[in-house]
């Protein structure tokens, strides 16, 4: 594929993908949360009685959807590589710190973008302190910052988390008995497009993204490092799609999928400093594991375990928000995750430093 088809791709995958997640809404997701990588992750760790949140308890199969959607179409085009083996603990305390990040903003990258499609001006802040995040990671890549080489693997290490997602699955439609589920009108965890719905957009959005190799992450930090557009065009077409999406929705049931604004906004806070914060945390979280949550659920269905460590950390640190009062809540940021945030990007700052060589040395 040439380079002008690639872009084409890109922008069309996330048109795709923005119609869709707002499609999700109207059919039953919480607002302005078609797709949110953290917080279905977050439900799903509730849902598997990890955390004690009554209100945040489901298994999302738009998660499972991304995982195996990735991986059918990473065995079709036989792409479908096994390896890991680089830094998995880093890997793991990345991860937790990101959905660190994520909670304390209410919103993964890709949530990001849906929230200001919906409106909710506060996603600006959120977009100011990823940037800055990712720049700041910029400055350690500049300086020679990676993590150890990943290995080739067999194909039963490699289908790890594709056999998780079918568990899940199963979980969900056959044997709901021994999961979770947040009682109706009780929280986010209650709002849910129906299961088939859910699975197909997912399964839709994990081949689209495995082959465009959408990551949010990935577009600014090659902006800002190679002044290549081509990634991050795919999520300004998630954006003008979700927003036209959106727009049309409300005129045809007004007041309901696009309120613009500050103030009583879906599932978010209007804390500037703290939600600019928490994405600065994620962003560089993020750009030091090599890619955003979508991009590291897709790669885990592609067969890479580094990813699947990389999740863990994030479904772990989810359950940890939940259980220590970390996450923020639309009334604002809870003082214990203000302390994590700060002490978040204190950790990750030290990881980027150990793991950096100056190019002067």
């Amino acid at each position: 594929m040439d380079a002008k088809s690639e872009k084409t791709a890109i922008v069309v995958g996330g048109a795709v993908i923005g119609v869709i997640a707002s499609l999700l809404v109207y059919f039953g997701n919480p607002g302005n949360m078609g797709f949110c990588i953290a917080c279905f992750m977050r439900d799903t760790a509730g849902a598997l009685g990890l955390d004690s949140a009554a209100a945040v308890q489901y298994i999302r199969p738009e998660i499972i959807g991304l995982i195996l959607g990735s991986t059918v179409m990473a065995v079709a085009n036989k792409e479908f590589a096994p390896k890991g083996g680089s830094a998995p603990v880093t890997r793991f305390v990345l991860g937790f710190f990101a959905m660190v990040g994520a909670l304390m903003f209410l919103g993964c990258p890709f949530r990001m973008i849906l929230r200001l499609a919906g409106g909710d001006l506060n996603a600006v802040w959120g977009i100011v302190g990823f940037v800055l995040g990712i720049a700041c990671g910029v400055v350690f890549l500049n300086r020679g910052y990676s993590l150890a080489r990943s290995h080739k693997m067999d194909v039963v290490e490699g289908s790890v988390m594709p056999v998780i997602a079918v568990v899940l699955l199963v979980l969900l439609i056959a044997a709901p008995e021994f999961i979770h589920f947040t009682e109706a009108g009780k929280g986010p965890g209650a709002l849910h497009a129906a299961v088939g719905i859910s699975l197909v957009a997912g399964l839709v959005v994990g081949a689209i993204a495995q082959r465009t190799r959408l990551c949010m992450v990935g577009g600014i930090r090659d902006l800002i490092l190679f002044r290549d557009s081509k990634l991050i065009l795919g999520f300004v077409a998630v954006f003008v799609a979700a927003l036209l999406t959106n727009l049309v929705l409300t005129a045809a049931i007004p007041g309901t999928f696009f309120k613009l604004g500050f103030a009583d906004q879906p599932i978010a806070h209007t804390d500037a400093l703290w939600n600019a914060l928490g994405t600065f945390l994620l962003g560089l979280s993020c750009v030091l594991l090599g890619g955003c949550p979508l991009r590291q659920t897709v790669l885990s269905g592609e067969g890479n375990s580094d990813s699947t460590i990389t999740i863990l950390g994030l479904v772990v640190g989810a359950a940890f928000c939940h259980n220590f009062g970390l996450a923020s809540s639309p009334a604002g940021p809870t003082f214990n995750g203000m302390v994590a945030t700060i002490l978040g990007i204190v950790v990750v700052l030290a990881i980027a430093y150990a793991n950096s060589l100056s190019r002067s040395e």
